[in-house]
């Protein structure tokens, strides 16, 4: 049942009744009796009915061979067992195998056409297989009549000349194993001519053709011999690869680079080439440091030889390290330029044969193309790559040296050559990898803070003897005179790049756009020490005999010898040269007597009033900016430094001249709170008073006293107590007006300081600007102040108020004595100020001040004698007025200062003398700059009359709780 199950599906059924019909006849299957074929027959072909017969059989019919039937319909018997049941379901199964037999039938029935064509094509392929081996026969027989018709003769023919052709080969083979044999003696030519390519080239070919001939046994012994010979050239190769270090050649190179291609080699020689640059740049300092130790030593010790380089740079002496220096940077450039080479040759190369591939587009040599192009590219990227490695050598190389010796004690100039070399280096690694260099920096500023704070503290040393031998005499120089002109701040001129000298480099070639590579690539080393050669512009600051004006302005004051004041060092940094300078034009006498009387720069042009020690001072800044334009790293310590010059020399300018604690106390605000917290912040951080109290200390006291200097001291030269001479105002003017342009000076340099000062650091500079260069000019006033309060007798005017009656019973049309007198000191001060004025220029500022504080002490004098009136009327306070406006009129005939100081201080404290009772309390606490003397005065000679003694003891306690404050 499975079989006729699997046909029916097979012939696409669903169902197993549908499988009957593709039952094959030739099944295993009982073939019906004659009783079952009789049914068939009589009963009519009903094929539906057939159908449903046929699915109406049970499904576990159709499952396999080893089904027991019969087993199966007995057990499915019921219990009780019924005849009639017995017999339908008989029936019924004898339906259902009618059915199935009929169907059988009719699909053996369906196929027998079929049957009878198949049998015919195995009759017909029977026929065929006799014809073939009829076939097959004869041809044998017709072989061995062929055979037996060919003779040996013909066939020893064919032997015969095969063997010839194989004689033939031979002979060519031993002629060209002759030619291996003698390829040695040409191979050691061509290396000796350094032709690499060739011998490879012919090397190989020589393999080829003895991988040809390997089964001779003369051939393995030629090549082993061949393999050792192509080592040989592979290790001249990299011998020559060694050369291309120092001393780049583009035809030797070329033959290298070609001679591993051939090999295959060429990412391998890019390995050994970066080895071999790594080793030269260790060989040539060790031999450059080595050269100059044992020369310096002056014997043939070899010890020095086993030395680490560490070691060795220690041994380097201060006479021979700049020299040294200079060798060793100059043999790194020539690595470096080699390098530089390198890379260029492979640029150029790569770009021809990019061109080669891309005019040649055969599909044959598509691999060979991508292999060279893979190879390009790792050559690109280990170059790119190899850059920064040999920068970072170069520069640890060079760090080492310069860390192995101090220069603290190296002259100015030697260690400016230092800076520039070493930023020269580090302009050549910019270039080189684009490298900041930061181990070089690092390096080069612990030098740079090391020297420059031995460097500082003697030049504040040094400053501090200046000051002390100052006689603050006038420096005569031309009213033109700008520090740009100096030596020491040319480079701001000249725009070069940072990392320049500003002493040895010409302009033109930091303008220029040309790298160091480029520029020397042909020859030439950016490391030569060329002999410092004199500029030819030298200095032309200093005016003669310290005017510039017209023959007979020079007459009258032939007696100041400006060069008598000069001392010799000046002289030698000053060569007074004439350039060509158009000369100033000479000031005429209308334009002379059209000048205001304040103003005494008479017969002088407006020359900047400094002195030597100023031009001292100035010199340092310029070199001290030097230093930092080179080495930028160090800014904030070179402004640091430079701040100190400053903060020390407007130091000793208010210590000399602006120090009077008497004068301090009068309370009219002489010394900005500015100026005394700059001046105190000065005295703690750099001023070492401890030293300045005890001369015969020494240095070594304390830690923190090393950074500080002492207090300098007035020389005894300058004498600042002599009337005639209004107090050394000549040598006060000198020096506050230098401090000034010191500071003028200053202000012009702050964008350059700026440039450079670190962003984290820039708030220094701007405190700096703002609470001490600022503060210079406001030096002006207690300086000048100590003139003014000797300059006038004032005690003696006090004098004279005292002995007037103010008690007056009418009013008086002439004034006073005292205010003659009073008059008569001022015209005696404005005297003695156009004779110190012929010595120095008075700039129009200092003789404002100065008549400011004349007028200023003098009416405050006028204030304090009329508090020391015991009586007084009304006509004595008429009196009072016109004294005073008698003052003010001939007084501003002498002055051009408008308004005149004070003057409402006076005419207030008069104007009070007619106040009232209840006018008067308000007054006293809207007043409050009159002293206690002054206001108690007021109340008891002004009010003492009219008023009772309790409203002045209440006006008495308005005062008393007024000045409360003030003590």
């Amino acid at each position: 049942m499975q079989k006729i199950k699997s046909l029916m599906t097979r012939q696409g059924l669903r169902s197993p009744q549908e499988s009957v019909n593709d039952l094959s006849p030739i099944e295993n299957l009982r073939i019906p009796t004659k009783e079952e074929l009789r049914e068939l027959h009589e009963e009519p072909p009903d094929p539906q009915a057939q159908q449903e017969i046929i699915n109406s059989i049970e499904e576990v019919y159709f499952s396999n061979d080893s089904f027991d039937i019969v087993k199966y319909e007995l057990e499915r018997l019921p219990p009780v067992l019924s005849l009639q049941e017995l017999e339908e379901y008989r029936d019924k199964l004898k339906q259902q195998q009618a059915a199935v037999s009929k169907k059988v039938a009719d699909l053996i029935l369906e196929k027998q056409p079929a049957y009878v064509e198949e049998l015919e094509r195995v009759t017909s392929l029977q026929s065929g297989l006799q014809l073939a081996a009829v076939i097959c026969t004869n041809g044998r027989r017709h072989l061995n009549i062929a055979k037996e018709g060919f003779t040996q003769t013909s066939l020893g023919l064919l032997a015969n000349q095969r063997k010839r052709q194989l004689l033939i080969g031979l002979l060519k083979s031993l002629r060209t194993i002759k030619t291996l044999q003698r390829t040695d003696v040409r191979l050691s030519e061509m290396l000796e001519e350094e032709d690499y390519p060739g011998a490879i080239q012919l090397c190989l070919e020589c393999q080829k053709a003895a991988s040809t001939f390997k089964h001779y046994s003369c051939i393995s012994e030629l090549n082993s011999k061949l393999q050792d010979t192509l080592e040989q050239i592979e290790e001249q190769l990299d011998v020559a690869l060694s050369k291309i270090c120092k001393n780049f050649d583009i035809n030797h190179y070329t033959k290298v680079q070609q001679a591993y291609r051939l090999l295959g080699k060429t990412q391998t020689a890019m390995d050994q080439l970066h080895m071999h640059f790594t080793q030269a740049i260790h060989n040539t300092v060790f031999q450059v440091v080595l050269g100059y130790v044992e020369l310096c030593a002056g014997n043939t010790d070899t010890k020095f030889q086993k030395l680490q380089y560490k070691d060795l740079c220690t041994h380097i002496t201060s006479d021979s390290y700049i020299p040294c220096l200079a060798d060793l940077c100059k043999a790194l450039w020539e690595v470096m330029l080699s390098y530089y080479r390198t890379m260029q040759w492979h640029e150029d190369h790569d770009q021809d044969e990019a061109a080669v591939v891309s005019s040649v587009s055969d599909g044959n040599n598509v691999i060979g193309a991508e292999e060279n192009s893979f190879d390009r590219n790792y050559v690109k990227k280990k170059l790119e790559h190899g850059l920064s490695r040999i920068w970072q050598d170069v520069q640890l190389k060079v760090k080492t040296y310069l860390l192995g010796t101090d220069l603290s004690n190296f002259k100015y100039d030697d260690f400016i050559f230092v800076l520039d070399v070493i930023s020269r280096l580090m302009q050549v690694g910019e270039e080189f990898c684009g490298s900041k260099s930061e181990v070089l920096q690092e390096s080069i500023r612990k030098q740079s803070v090391n020297y420059f704070k031995t460097y500082h503290r003697t030049r504040l040393e040094e400053l501090r003897m200046f000051l002390e031998n100052e006689t603050w005499e006038l420096c005569p120089v031309k009213s033109s005179f700008s520090i740009l002109q100096l030596h020491e701040f040319k480079f701001l001129e000249q725009s070069r790049s940072p990392s320049v000298s500003p002493s040895k480099q010409p302009a033109s070639a930091a303008s220029s756009a040309v790298t160091l590579f480029e520029q020397y690539c042909a020859g030439g080393n950016p490391f030569e020490i060329q002999a410092d050669s004199k500029d030819d512009e030298t200095e032309d600051v200093l005016a003669s005999n310290g005017y510039e004006s017209d023959e007979q302005e020079k007459s009258a004051y032939q007696e100041y010898d400006s060069d008598s004041d000069v001392p010799e060092e000046l002289k030698r940094d000053y060569v007074d040269e004439q350039t060509g300078d158009a000369p100033i034009k000479s000031v005429s006498r209308e334009t002379l007597r059209s000048r205001k009387r304040s103003d005494y720069n008479l017969n002088k042009v407006n020359a900047p009033i400094l002195t030597n020690t100023t031009l001292n001072v100035i010199r340092l800044v310029g070199k001290y900016m030097q230093m930092m334009n080179i080495l930028k790293p160090i800014a904030f310590d070179v402004i640091h430094f430079m701040s100190q010059l400053f903060d020390y020399y407007l130091y000793a300018v208010y210590t000399f001249f602006g120090r009077n604690d008497m004068f301090e106390s009068t309370g009219l605000g002489l010394s900005s709170s500015r100026l005394r917290t700059t001046l105190n912040r000065i005295q703690e951080s750099l001023i070492d008073l401890e030293v300045s109290a005890d001369p015969s200390g020494t240095l070594t006291a304390a830690e923190e006293r090393k950074e500080k200097v002492p207090s300098p001291h007035l020389s005894h030269l300058v004498v600042l107590t002599s009337g005639n001479s209004l107090y050394g105002l000549a040598e006060r003017v000198v020096a506050t007006e230098s401090l000034v342009f010191l500071a003028e000076q200053f202000e012009f340099l702050q964008p350059h300081l700026d440039a450079v000062m670190p962003a984290a650091k820039k708030p220094f500079l701007q405190q700096f600007y703002s609470q001490t260069v600022s503060t210079a000019s406001e030096l002006r006033k207690p300086v000048y102040w100590i003139v003014a309060a000797k300059a006038i007798d004032y005690e003696q005017m006090l004098l004279l108020m005292a002995n007037v009656k103010w008690d007056v019973k009418e009013i008086m049309s002439q004034h006073n004595v005292y205010v003659d007198a009073l008059l008569k000191e001022f015209e005696e001060f404005n005297r003695r100020l156009s004779d110190v004025s012929k010595r120095v220029r008075i700039p129009l500022p200092v003789s404002n001040i100065l008549w400011e504080h004349c007028i200023r002490l003098a009416n405050r004098t006028l204030v304090e004698g009329y508090a020391n009136v015991k009586k007084c009327s009304n006509e004595g306070r008429a009196l009072m007025q016109l004294d005073f406006q008698q003052f003010l009129m001939k007084l501003e005939k002498l002055t051009d200062i408008r308004p005149i100081p004070d003057k409402e201080f006076v005419e207030t404290y008069i104007k009070a003398y007619y106040l009232t009772e209840n006018d008067m309390e308000s007054w006293i606490k809207e007043h409050r700059e009159y002293s206690t003397k002054q206001l108690t005065n007021l109340v008891n000679i002004c009010l003492g009359t009219y008023i009772n003694k309790k409203a002045r003891q209440k006006l008495l306690a308005t005062i008393d709780d007024t000045d409360r404050p003030k003590r």
